[in-house]
């Protein structure tokens, strides 16, 4: 039998496991409940892809992310390995399809959604799947405690006590310890192996900076260091109103948001990668699934809500080991903004009606109706029509969704829906009529197994490949098939989606657990006060701040935040302090020579030089590159 090594090896190319990696792996082998903490970039997919791999049957991974689970599925398609994600794009015939290719041992993973495991199609086909690894992912989605919670997390532990001799683990980067007995508990989880790997990342320096000016402070930090970076915005409208302000100084950048058109994004994102564009400006719809070593910066320009979004986005930088800058910026206006924003995040309960009313009205859904169907939504008539705040109308959805009234997703991604409407013979004397197009005919029926009598998903791009054709033939043509009434075509759609879970209720009568939510809401309260104090308290350690709101209390001061650098500044006079930065400027802006600038000011200790210009490299005025040399621009 292999060992966890080789695998890692055979399939991923890599020559040794990071940090925790093995002894989590070695844990899910001896068939332990397995609950792993690993901050982003730790490599959670190893952590069950590897054993899975040295195991008999099926693995089966729950994720709430529609993004990640294609992105995982794909990885591990590139290493030969057979998997596949159930998705909500997917008709009634391809999950059918899928889960009986699983059940006949066609794949290795097998991933969906928690709420694909609640449906029936799914639970009539559970006894035939021989799932021996349950994975989690997301696991703080199961605390309602934690800053995601979601409903149907709560119910994967009746789905795995109709499993018989499974190993379960479940992962993720970031959860207090509330959250994580919560886990525990939900997921019933028996003697449970806990693994937490530290949450320090003592190659990135952390910084907040209270400022008058956030662009003028990101072309600084953007002209101080070099190479990739994460300018995060909590607004679609301010992402491009940035990229476009830095363009304008020669800045490579680009904006991405969740309302751009899945191609689109796809090609900002490539482009990002493979370094043609810079700097990313970006809502938290970006990131998830990348995992690219060299970003040397992480900016927010708005302060987040909570410590675990805002570590999880600022550890995208540097995941090289190499030193990286994690960059808050606020003004004052933003705190006060944010102490308010508990009121608009949880609204009152009436105001919850009132708009679920709207929606109701908007979509023109009857009581007593609506239970297991889609809803497109536009967005900009529906709020316009009704006259309500954007904000507060995606507020209203996510309670609606931890209420477990409706699923919404914004980025959600339906493809192109095909079946053909006519016999074979009839089909034939078409090809005949219609001989432009009988290419696309053919590659339809040969390419997409059952389309002739199911609807099923095609993808018009691997069509025009097929083809030889443009995109915009494939299209015109498909319309042209539907037109002559040869098959039902349904369009691609990338509008958000509404999906009801419950029969639409009278307004006056939605159910809300009000305690609940209550509770909830004080907890998202203490959330923004502990991001609030990391923002603004000066004389604690950005890095053991952090770690310690995980519950990991053994971290030491990491000496290269722009906290504990300001604590060293103390050991050494103004007066010296500025005369060093003052012999920095004598010598040029460029390319200045380390040791020799050390040299020069001997009458100083290394140590108050180092202090000098680490303090200065903290507040991204100089940056200090691999070959020793100083750039600056005090």
């Amino acid at each position: 039998m292999q060992q966890p090594l080789q695998i890692l090896e055979q399939y991923w190319k890599h020559k040794a496991f990071r940090p925790l990696q093995e002894n989590i792996i070695q844990s899910v082998l001896s068939g332990n409940d397995t609950l792993a903490l690993l901050p982003t970039g730790g490599g959670k997919s190893i952590c069950f892809q590897v054993p899975a791999m040295m195991m008999e049957g099926l693995c089966l991974v729950v994720s709430p992310l529609i993004a990640l689970m294609r992105d995982q599925v794909e990885h591990l398609k590139l290493k030969g390995i057979h998997a596949v994600a159930l998705h909500s794009g997917l008709s009634w015939f391809e999950v059918k399809k899928i889960l009986l290719d699983a059940a006949d041992g066609e794949y290795k993973f097998l991933y969906c959604s928690p709420e694909r495991l609640e449906s029936k199609l799914f639970m009539d086909y559970l006894p035939l799947l021989s799932i021996r690894l349950l994975v989690i992912d997301e696991a703080h989605c199961i605390s309602q405690w934690g800053y995601d919670f979601r409903p149907p997390y709560l119910r994967i532990a009746a789905t795995r006590k109709q499993l018989k001799n499974i190993t379960i683990i479940a992962l993720t980067a970031s959860a207090t310890p509330q959250v994580q007995e919560d886990i525990i508990s939900k997921l019933t989880l028996k003697q449970t192996a806990v693994f937490r790997q530290s949450f320090e990342r003592p190659n990135i320096s952390y910084s907040s900076f209270l400022v008058d000016s956030k662009i003028h402070k990101i072309l600084k930090i953007l002209t101080n260091v070099g190479g990739s970076s994460i300018v995060y915005c909590n607004t679609r409208k301010q992402t491009k109103k940035i990229a476009e302000a830095l363009q304008l100084q020669g800045i490579s950048a680009d904006y991405y948001h969740a309302g751009l058109a899945q191609e689109l994004r796809a090609s900002k994102q490539n482009a990002w990668i493979q370094n043609k564009t810079r700097v990313m400006v970006c809502t938290n719809a970006f990131g998830m699934g990348i995992d690219k070593p060299d970003v040397r910066t992480v900016i927010h320009h708005d302060i987040p809500d909570c410590i675990e979004n805002y570590y999880q986005e600022a550890g995208r930088a540097g995941r090289d080991e190499k030193k990286s800058f994690a960059v808050l910026l606020y003004e004052q206006k933003d705190l006060v903004e944010l102490t308010h924003q508990s009121d608009k995040k949880f609204p009152p309960i009436p105001v919850i009606k009132q708009v679920y009313q709207s929606i109701a009205d908007y979509l023109q859904i009857p009581v007593g109706s609506g239970e297991g169907n889609y809803y497109d939504i536009d967005f900009t008539i529906f709020i316009q029509h009704f006259k309500l705040e954007p904000l507060l109308v995606m507020n209203v959805l996510r309670v609606l969704e931890q209420e477990g009234h409706v699923q919404f997703n914004e980025q959600i991604f339906l493809p192109t829906q095909v079946s053909f409407s006519i016999n074979r013979e009839g089909l034939q004397l078409f090809e005949t009529a219609f001989p432009e197009l009988e290419l696309l005919i053919k590659a339809l029926l040969r390419t997409y197994e059952g389309i002739f009598d199911n609807r099923v998903s095609v993808y018009e791009q691997n069509l025009a490949k097929i083809c030889r054709l443009t995109l915009e033939m494939v299209v015109e043509q498909l319309k042209k098939l539907f037109l002559h009434g040869i098959i039902e075509y349904m369009p691609k759609k990338e509008t958000p989606q509404l999906y009801f879970l419950l029969n639409r209720a009278p307004a006056a009568h939605l159910a809300i657990k009000q305690d609940a939510y209550l509770a909830r809401k004080r907890k998202y309260e203490e959330r923004i006060q502990q991001m609030i104090a990391y923002a603004t308290e000066s004389d604690e350690c950005s890095s053991k701040f952090i770690s310690n709101y995980f519950g990991d209390s053994h971290v030491k001061n990491c000496g290269v935040c722009n906290h504990c650098l300001q604590a060293k500044r103390k050991a050494i006079t103004e007066q010296e302090f500025k005369a060093i930065v003052n012999s920095l400027k004598q010598q040029g802006e460029k390319d200045i020579d380390l040791q020799q600038f050390i040299h020069l000011n001997a009458v100083y200790s290394k140590e108050k030089i180092w202090t000098v210009l680490n303090c200065l490299q903290s507040e991204l005025k100089i940056s200090i590159t691999e070959s020793k040399k100083i750039n600056w621009s005090l």
